[in-house]
C-alpha cells in the first residue's frame, strides 16, 4: 500500500490506517477478461475524514502532505475557521454517514480506468483518489489530472438532501451517487472528444453524442439513464419521441443553423427542453444530446473502427454516413 502514514502526526495514523486502502474489482459479467486482466489499482485516501479528525496543529503536515489542496494564497487562518466552522462540521458529518465505505464507488472506478486503459493505452491513469469536500461546488464534481482524482463527496449526497434546498430541481437530481463514476467518465471524455470546427447544432449534437457513445465502451455495466444523467423517467420520454423531435428539429431547420440559443435549449443541463410547445414540461433536458448519442450509435452499427478512428470523424461527416433513422 503506497501511502503517506510516515509523514502523519501520531494521532492521525490510525485514522490513516483505515482509509487508505486498494481494493480490485471482482470478476464482472460482461467484461472481456482482457480488459479485466489490465493492472490497474487505485489508492483511495479519504481526506475529507483525515480533515475533520484534524486540529490546528495538524495543519502543517497536511499542508506538506497535500500542498495542491491548500492554495498558497489563503492564509492559515483560512484553514483553522473551516475545521471549526459548525456548518463545514455538520457538510463532513453527513458527507460520512453518506460514504462510511468508498469501496463499491473505487471498485467502479478501477474498472472504468481499465476500460480508459484498454481503449486508450496512452492515457494516463490515477494513482489516487481522493475525496474531499468542496462547499457543493457542483460545477467542479471531480476533477481528473495524470495522476490524481478529486472527487466532492459533498455533491453526491443525494438529490433530496437538506443542504441542496436552494438549488434548481435540475441541478440537484444530479447530485446522486450513482452518477459519480459517469461525472469521472464524463471529465475524461471531455478530454479526448474534440471540439467541432463547425459550430452548427447538427455538430453540436454529434459532438456530445460521442462523448456518449465513449460511455457506452467505458462503462458497459451502467444503464444508459446514468450515463447520460436522466431519471429512468426521462429516458422514456426521450426514447418514446426521439421520432417527434428529430422531426421538429428538421422541420424548423435546425439542423445547420448556428445560432447561439439552440444550446441552451437543447444541449446544456436545464429543467427541459425548451421546443415552445405545450409538452416542453415533460421534456428532459438536453435532449440534443441524446439524438447525437444515437446518431453515432447508428453510424458504429454500421461501421467497424477503433475509437480514436471514430473521434476523428468530422460530426457532418459522421451523420451523412449514419443514416440515422429515429425509432417510431
Amino acid at each position: 500500500m503506497k501511502g503517506i502514514v510516515g509523514l502523519l502526526p501520531r494521532k492521525l495514523i490510525a485514522i490513516a490506517l483505515l482509509i487508505l486502502y486498494t481494493q480490485c474489482a471482482g470478476p464482472q459479467p460482461g467484461v472481456p477478461e482482457e480488459i479485466l486482466k489490465i493492472p490497474v489499482s487505485l489508492e483511495t485516501i479519504r481526506f475529507d475524514l483525515l480533515f475533520d479528525a484534524s486540529g490546528p496543529e495538524d495543519l502543517p503536515i497536511l499542508k506538506k502532505t497535500y500542498p495542491y489542496l491548500f492554495p498558497e494564497q489563503f492564509p492559515d487562518s483560512v484553514w483553522i475557521a473551516t475545521m471549526s466552522d459548525t456548518l463545514q462540521q455538520q457538510l463532513r458529518k453527513e458527507v460520512k454517514a453518506s460514504f462510511p465505505d468508498f469501496g463499491p464507488y473505487e471498485t467502479e472506478l478501477e474498472l472504468l480506468f481499465k476500460h480508459i486503459a484498454y481503449y486508450f493505452p496512452q492515457a494516463p491513469v490515477p494513482e489516487k483518489v481522493l475525496t474531499i469536500t468542496s462547499n457543493v461546488d457542483y460545477k467542479n464534481k471531480v476533477i481528473l489530472t495524470d495522476s490524481l482524482l478529486l472527487i466532492g463527496l459533498d455533491n453526491y449526497l443525494g438529490p433530496d438532501h437538506k443542504f441542496y434546498e436552494g438549488l434548481p430541481n435540475f441541478v440537484a437530481k444530479e447530485l446522486d451517487p450513482a452518477f459519480l463514476t459517469s461525472d469521472v467518465a464524463s471529465d475524461f471524455c471531455e478530454r479526448v472528444v474534440p471540439r467541432p470546427t463547425d459550430r452548427s447544432f447538427l455538430a453540436q449534437m454529434v459532438h456530445y453524442g460521442k462523448g456518449l457513445y465513449l460511455k457506452d465502451k467505458l462503462m458497459p455495466l451502467a444503464a444508459d439513464s446514468v450515463k447520460i444523467k436522466y431519471s429512468a423517467e426521462e429516458l422514456q420520454w426521450a426514447r418514446e419521441n426521439e421520432n417527434q423531435v428529430w422531426r421538429y428539429f428538421i422541420e424548423r431547420e435546425l439542423l445547420y443553423s448556428t445560432d447561439k440559443k439552440l444550446e441552451p435549449r437543447f444541449l446544456q443541463p436545464a429543467p427541459f427542453s425548451k421546443f415552445g410547445l405545450v409538452l416542453d414540461n415533460e421534456s428532459p433536458g438536453r435532449i440534443g444530446q441524446f439524438i447525437g448519442w444515437q446518431i453515432v450509435r447508428s453510424f458504429m452499427e454500421q461501421n467497424e473502427m477503433e475509437l480514436q478512428e471514430l473521434l476523428a470523424i468530422p460530426e457532418e461527416e459522421l451523420f451523412k454516413e449514419s443514416n440515422y433513422k429515429p425509432r417510431k
